[in-house]
């Protein structure tokens, strides 16, 4: 660890992020700890989705648990496969299907932040097309020995355009998903930027309705609440056409979901989930991956949660064998666990030499220091059911900034005190006890 180089842009957002409690974007691969059957489960079913085929998986803990992280994590897995990726959190705004434009919300959320290897922060959809359309213009020139420039060049690209179109025309929404396609590819030959702005505009589900589509695009349809999930369906199908591997779709904060008051739109939210994981597990979707992480409340409360809704209750409730204590990874539901203690101390390690590689200083916290940390934390009364890896987090860097800021102190003297408040506390309650005891009633 003592030899590792990171770029001060890494380093910078992990110490940011990290402090304030929230998932680094990038740069998660230098402080990733345990989680090995999840993401090994998570990889096996990217691969089927190469082949062709679909997945869902709801990923829950409760919250600091590592959901986000593992979705972040699984993420940048996914670009490195040459996946195209896009994620959104869902919030009061942004849900599966609302009156006021919820769903259509959450889709242009996931179309702004849709992500390729070469462009890992999003806005890559006009990145996608042009390199759609370049890689058919050199295919078109390497195979028909046409030169740059060549009036049969356009020609031949634009047969080649609607070859990828043309089979996508059969599917729900296809041929007007192909008409805007082809309207970008007019504005891209004819340097027509309005044109391609049009399309773009469109395909990121941006105009307000048909007449101005129709005016602009002559299509006759738009992207809507209604409507949206399926035109995810189609982007998968056409990534994978172009030579992505597949579309993943990264969905956090699912508790969400179950927040929604109001009961006959909190049941079409969970009908429309119904039906993503019903085309996932049934092969109506192709080259599709859809990851959702909330809560253990939101999926099994079976008041308000998916677990309230029959037909998915039944879909996704563990199985006779898995309940009893063993852990199945297969399954739709991945529920992430408290770190082990042999992990912490490994994540304690990566965050001190992180830590001191960002402010440039030699680690001054040795192995034992560590350890001694660690039991702390674990120590404490409920350890084992309620402390979760972002509190363990959150108080290491708050540690190693109080040190670094405080040349004064020193580990013991703040271990010391951390330790002194928890004993004051019970001490606090015992001397009420004893005073209460005095009373009878």
């Amino acid at each position: 660890m003592t030899d590792i180089k990171i770029p001060k842009r890494l380093t910078t957002a992990l110490v940011n992020s990290l402090t304030a409690g929230v998932v680094p974007r990038i740069g998660l691969e230098h402080i990733a700890v345990g989680r090995k059957p999840e993401v090994e489960a998570i990889l096996r079913d990217m691969e089927n989705i190469a082949e062709g085929g679909a997945a869902m998986k709801l990923i829950t803990g409760r919250y600091g648990s590592g959901k986000s992280f593992l979705l972040q994590t699984i993420r940048n897995y996914a670009l490195d496969r040459d996946f195209v990726t896009a994620d959104a959190d869902l919030s009061p705004e942004r849900r599966l299907v609302g009156t006021k434009g919820q769903g259509l919300a959450t889709y242009r959320e996931l179309m702004m932040n849709l992500s390729t290897r070469t462009r890992p922060d999003g806005g890559a959809l006009e990145a996608v097309l042009q390199k759609w359309i370049s890689t058919i213009q050199q295919e078109a020139m390497k195979e028909s020995g046409l030169r740059p420039g060549d009036p049969a060049l356009p020609g031949e690209v634009e047969r080649r355009i609607f070859e990828v179109t043309g089979a996508m025309q059969n599917l729900v929404h296809g041929f007007d998903f192909a008409r805007v396609l082809a309207a970008y590819w007019n504005g891209y030959k004819l340097g027509e930027e309005e044109k391609k702005q049009a399309a773009l505009r469109w395909l990121r589900g941006e105009f307000p309705n048909k007449t101005e589509a129709r005016k602009e695009l002559e299509v006759g349809v738009i992207i809507d609440d209604d409507n949206w999930y399926d035109y995810m369906k189609l982007w998968s199908e056409f990534m994978a056409k172009i030579g992505y591997r597949g579309l993943l779709l990264f969905i956090d904060e699912g508790v969400n979901l179950y927040k929604i008051s109001n009961s006959v739109s909190r049941t079409s939210n969970y009908e429309k989930l119904l039906t993503m994981f019903n085309d996932t597990m049934q092969g109506k979707a192709e080259h599709l991956g859809i990851f959702l992480g909330g809560t253990p409340q939101f999926v099994e409360d079976e008041r308000r949660g998916l677990f309230s809704y029959e037909a998915l209750r039944s879909r996704l409730v563990e199985g006779r064998y898995a309940g009893k204590g063993y852990r199945n990874y297969t399954g739709p539901i991945l529920k992430l666990e408290m770190l082990s203690h042999e992990e912490i101390l490994i994540l304690l390690q990566k965050l001190r030499q992180i830590h001191a590689l960002h402010f440039g200083y030699a680690p001054s916290l040795t192995d034992e220091d560590l350890i001694q940390f660690m039991e702390m934390a674990v120590g404490r009364m409920g350890a084992d059911e309620l402390l979760t890896p972002r509190e363990v987090v959150r108080d290491f860097m708050d540690l190693l900034h109080t040190l670094h800021q405080n040349p004064e102190a020193t580990f013991a003297q703040l271990l010391g005190e951390r330790m002194a408040a928890p004993a004051a506390a019970d001490q606090e309650k015992d001397d009420l006890d004893d005073f209460l005891a005095e009373f009878e009633l």
